[in-house]
């Protein structure tokens, strides 16, 4: 393989990754702004029509979120599941 075609793989790979990492920030984002009980509790409720395999990648934000919630003391938020408890 040539170098500038090598180079090329890089430089294609690192984009890809730039731009899902800010596609994932975006939904992080988005995700966040769910921070009332109510709020939660819909969007369990959107989440559980899916399957575990579409809905994988917000599953594992919102339990991040809901954990660092919990660790910092800001229990004015919906807790883990969605719910206060």
């Amino acid at each position: 393989m040539q170098f500038t075609t090598k180079l090329r793989d890089v430089r294609t790979a690192l984009a890809n990754r730039r731009t899902m990492r800010v596609a994932h920030r975006k939904l992080t984002d988005e995700l966040a702004s769910f921070r009332t009980t109510a709020e939660r509790a819909e969007l369990d409720e959107l989440i559980s029509r899916h399957t575990p395999e579409e809905t994988e990648q917000i599953r594992e934000i919102l339990y991040r979120q809901d954990v660092h919630r919990q660790q910092s003391g800001a229990r004015q938020t919906a807790g883990l599941g969605g719910y206060l408890g």
